[in-house]
C-alpha cells in the first residue's frame, strides 16, 4: 500500500516510488474529466482537385481548466491547425469542439467571434502590434471596456512582465522580446478562460524565449494555457504534452519524457 497525491495546480503526482512515462499517462488521464476544452473526432481535410491532404485526422482530447498543456510535433504533425481548430479560428471538415458546454459547430462564425473576444486570448509568433499605436494602447486594445480601470490593469502587467518603461514606445522601438511580452500583456486583459500560445517563442533568443513561456505558465493559476511548440525545453514547466505527428494524436507526455527524448533546444541562440 502506498500514498499517492496529486497537485492540481502543478498536474504532479508525488508517489512512493518513481512513476514509469506509461504509469504517468494512466494516472494523468485520471483527471482529465476536469476539462474546460475539449475535440470529438475532429478531423481537417484540404482538397485541391482530385487529391486530399488531411492536416487532422479524428483528433480527440480533453484540455484540464487551469492547467499549462503544450501541443509537440514535427513540421505538418497538424499542431498548428489543433490549435487554430481548438480556438474556433478554423472550422474542422467533420467532428466537433466543446469548450464547458458550448458547442463550436452548432454556432455560427459570427458566434465563434464574441466567444474568442470574451472567453480567449491569443499569442502568435510573429508580435502582431499595431505600428501606429503605442505598447501600452496595443494592450489597451485587449480591454473589454477602455476605462480607467484598464489603464490601472495594463499598468500592472507592464510592471508585472518588466516593461512599465515601454508603455509609451512604439512596436519599432521594442526589441523583439520585449513586442512578445506586450503580446502576452494584451492576451490577459480580457482574463480569458483560455490563451492559446502558436510558437511565441520560434523568432526569440533562449532568454527572452524562457521569459516568454514563464509568464504564459504562470497564468495557469487563473485560466488554461495552451502551447503549440517545435522546442520541448519550453514546455519543462507543462502539466502535460499533446504529441502529434501525420495529423493523428499520439497522446498525452510527460514533459520530462519528452525532453530527454528530444535533444537539445531549438529556441534560437544569440
Amino acid at each position: 500500500m502506498f500514498l499517492l497525491a496529486y497537485s492540481l495546480s502543478a498536474g504532479h503526482f508525488l508517489l512512493g516510488f518513481s512513476t514509469t512515462p506509461a504509469l504517468w499517462r494512466i494516472l494523468e488521464s485520471l483527471f482529465m474529466s476536469d476539462s474546460i476544452l475539449s475535440t470529438d473526432k475532429i478531423s481537417l481535410v484540404y482538397t485541391d482537385g482530385a487529391r486530399s491532404t488531411h492536416a487532422l485526422r479524428e483528433v480527440s482530447i480533453q484540455i484540464p481548466n487551469k492547467r499549462f498543456v503544450g501541443i509537440m510535433g514535427p513540421s505538418g504533425s497538424g499542431k498548428s491547425s489543433l490549435l487554430y481548430i481548438l480556438s474556433g479560428l478554423k472550422r474542422p471538415t467533420s467532428g466537433d469542439v466543446v469548450l464547458d458546454n458550448y458547442r463550436f459547430g452548432a454556432h455560427s462564425d459570427l458566434d465563434l467571434i464574441d466567444l474568442r473576444r470574451q472567453r480567449f486570448g491569443f499569442v502568435f509568433q510573429q508580435p502582431y502590434l499595431l505600428v501606429w499605436q503605442t505598447a501600452m494602447e496595443n494592450v489597451l486594445m485587449g480591454a473589454p471596456t477602455l476605462d480607467a480601470e484598464a489603464r490601472r490593469k495594463a499598468q500592472g502587467y507592464f510592471e508585472q512582465l518588466g516593461i512599465t518603461e515601454m508603455a509609451d514606445k512604439l512596436p519599432s522601438q521594442l526589441s523583439g522580446g520585449e513586442k512578445q511580452r506586450v503580446c502576452v500583456a494584451r492576451a490577459m486583459m480580457n482574463d480569458p478562460d483560455v490563451i492559446f500560445a502558436d510558437e511565441p517563442t520560434a523568432s526569440l533568443d533562449h532568454a527572452n524565449g524562457h521569459l516568454v513561456v514563464d509568464l504564459l505558465s504562470a497564468y495557469r493559476e487563473r485560466g488554461t494555457v495552451v502551447v503549440v511548440t517545435h522546442d520541448p525545453e519550453m514546455l519543462q514547466g507543462a502539466d502535460s504534452v499533446l504529441l502529434m505527428r501525420d495529423g493523428e494524436s499520439l497522446g498525452w507526455r510527460e514533459p520530462s519524457e519528452v525532453l530527454n527524448a528530444a535533444g537539445p533546444s531549438k529556441t534560437v541562440a544569440l
